[in-house]
């Protein structure tokens, strides 16, 4: 009797592996989906870029004359790029030309999110930037965006100044593994963003912005990415602070330190 209920929990234990495998990727991509009208994107300040037709993403309606550089924004998992405004407010705020990057799969793009998807359309946004812009030009990376940021600069030959990583991970089956601790979780990943591999070749300046109460991406997380960078780098934790409450209010003085950081 003893055996038929190891055995029953054992195929269940491999049943829920298969599952949480076979599914992965609807786990770990919440895409919000729905394309904003273009009215409604003038009336938070955005327009589409390059065009609304084919879109990478937004850029602000107010042109800065006195722009000290491009930003692009890669957000995170859930929601679209035009749920991040707040970047453009900021940064704007120091002279900085702001690009909210869309990805394949939402806003309203077509398209199936995976980290080959994901990376390769980074490069065609940062490619497209740099022609129109040119230097210098920084990349944003804001919690999944961390790792979409990381491998695009591990693999595009286009000169970034400076690298933000917002809520940042090592790698994603380290942090799946932290998760989904009661499984191997690290062994059923099909995404990595190894974030720490990626880097390693960069020698911009990074700035590393975390959480220390952070639920989704525990600091720890962070922590490790920022001790094994190489470059010239800087730390910010928000103290007893959780994912989602960050403060990004655009007068905050960080943001002014963190831009002065990658700027140098």
């Amino acid at each position: 009797m003893i055996w038929k209920i190891l055995i029953y929990t054992l195929l269940g234990y491999v049943a829920l592996c298969a599952i949480v495998f076979i599914f992965q990727r609807k786990l770990l991509y919440l895409p919000y989906q729905i394309k904003l009208a273009e009215q409604r994107a003038i009336e938070e300040g955005l327009i589409y870029w390059p065009s609304f037709e084919v879109f990478q993403g937004f850029i602000s309606q107010a042109k800065l004359l006195d722009a000290k550089g491009t930003v692009i924004v890669f957000h995170g998992n859930a929601g679209a790029a035009y749920h991040r405004s707040f970047y453009v407010k900021a940064l704007s705020i120091q002279n900085m030309r702001v690009i909210l990057a869309e990805y394949p799969g939402y806003g309203g793009r077509s398209g199936q999110p995976s980290e080959d998807v994901l990376v390769k359309d980074a490069l065609e946004t940062i490619r497209i930037a740099y022609q129109e812009f040119g230097e210098p030009l920084y990349l944003w990376g804001e919690s999944l965006g961390s790792g979409v940021v990381c491998n695009a600069l591990s693999k595009s030959d286009i000169p970034i100044k400076g690298v933000i990583l917002f809520l940042a991970w090592d790698s994603l089956p380290n942090l799946a593994q932290t998760h989904y601790w009661f499984l191997p979780a690290r062994w059923l990943v099909l995404d990595k963003y190894n974030s720490v591999d990626d880097l390693q070749r960069f020698d911009g300046n990074i700035a590393v912005v975390l959480a220390e109460n952070d639920e989704v991406v525990p600091v720890q997380h962070g922590k490790r990415l920022y001790e094994s960078i190489t470059a010239n780098k800087r730390l910010w934790i928000f103290k007893d602070v959780r994912h989602n409450e960050v403060p990004v209010a655009a007068e905050l003085h960080w943001w002014k330190e963190v831009i002065a950081f990658i700027s140098q």
